[in-house]
């Protein structure tokens, strides 16, 4: 089996963020969580995680700031927002700041974890993909390197 995904939940309520730690810990991840945007940030500059669920009011930043913030520390990140606030303007604004997904409150477990898998799943393939191809490259490059074929650039 591969390695465990890490999951960061970002809410400023401390039922909600030990309800889904537990939840999704018992379903296999790791999980840490984050009670604003400030300690997210520090937290996603710390370490690495594949996912986070992110609360779109948070006390020190708006869910959509936090979003922009932890693209520039972890871009291939999957971010997914939640929200008991739903508006057209709330979603429009969290997809074009880079969300993957947008989930309503009161939460469907079956629903986020599905979202959670899918999203995991797209990722871990994209990686995957990414990785051949580098292999690719290189196995090409070799070849070239080996046969004499590759032709150096003079310099200017």
């Amino acid at each position: 089996m591969g390695e465990r995904a890490r999951i960061l939940v970002v809410d400023d309520n401390e039922g909600i963020r030990k309800v889904l730690k537990t939840i999704l810990e018992e379903e296999g991840y790791v999980v840490d969580t984050a009670e604003n945007g400030k300690e997210a940030i520090e937290k996603s500059n710390a370490k690495f995680y594949n996912l986070a669920l992110i609360d779109i009011r948070l006390p020190n930043m708006e869910g959509t700031k936090l979003l922009n913030a932890i693209k520039e520390t972890t871009p291939k990140m999957v971010k997914i927002i939640i929200t008991g606030y739903p508006s057209l303007q709330n979603a429009i604004e969290a997809v074009n700041k880079g969300a993957d997904a947008y989930i309503l409150k009161p939460f469907d477990m079956d629903n986020v974890l599905n979202k959670i898998r899918e999203h995991l799943k797209k990722q871990k393939e994209a990686k995957k993909y990414s990785q051949e191809k580098v292999t690719e490259f290189i196995e090409t490059r070799v070849k070239e390197l080996e046969e004499g074929t590759v032709t150096r650039k003079k310099p200017r």
